[in-house]
């Protein structure tokens, strides 16, 4: 099946506190998601493909205090290797946000306008759902691709999935491979 390409990509978090398994945030499926994610990067190119990072704030507050101190690996500095992107798309230009969600003013600022975004990344069941949700209220179309997005366990990615397909058609869930 052939579908039509969305205004913009949105890589969520493809760096490597998830893409390496030994790391207590990695996920079990990024090495499947990888492939995908290259499709879906390739199909459509530079311009239109904006890269985001979780990182963590400078001084934790509120219910991010106690996040920390169960993830203390996790304080770490924005530039440390534990954040950076993944090989393929180390130098990239990414927006950096300290919350689960990416869906705030400098994303917002990177689409310029786009009425419709491709989401794919990890994990599906927290950066991915968090940034679906709030981004399809603001009224702009989500198209989540379940292939290219891996979640903290098949379970959870699953079950993220579908929650996010009850938000039809604000969200749309495409599973299976599908071109472009």
């Amino acid at each position: 099946m052939s579908v039509e390409l969305c205004d913009a990509l949105v890589c969520v978090d493809l760096q490597h506190v998830f893409a390496d398994p030994g790391s207590d945030w990695g996920s079990p499926m990024f090495a499947d998601a990888r492939a995908r994610i290259a499709e879906r990067v390739q199909a459509y190119g530079p311009d239109r493909t904006v890269f985001t990072r979780f990182v963590a704030p400078e001084r934790p507050t509120g219910a991010w205090v106690a996040y920390y101190e169960q993830w203390p690996f996790a304080l770490a500095p924005a530039d440390s290797e534990l954040y950076a992107l993944i090989p393929e798309y180390a130098g990239r230009p990414a927006v950096d946000e300290p919350t689960f969600g990416k869906w705030a003013p400098a994303l917002q600022r990177a689409l310029g306008g786009a009425r419709s975004v491709e989401l794919v990344g990890v994990a599906t069941d927290c950066c991915v759902i968090s940034t679906a949700l709030p981004m399809s209220d603001a009224g702009v179309r989500v198209v989540v691709r379940a292939d290219a997005c891996a979640g903290s366990t098949p379970q959870n990615h699953a079950k993220a999935l579908d929650v996010m397909a009850l938000y039809a058609p604000l969200i749309e869930v495409r599973r299976g491979r599908t071109s472009p």
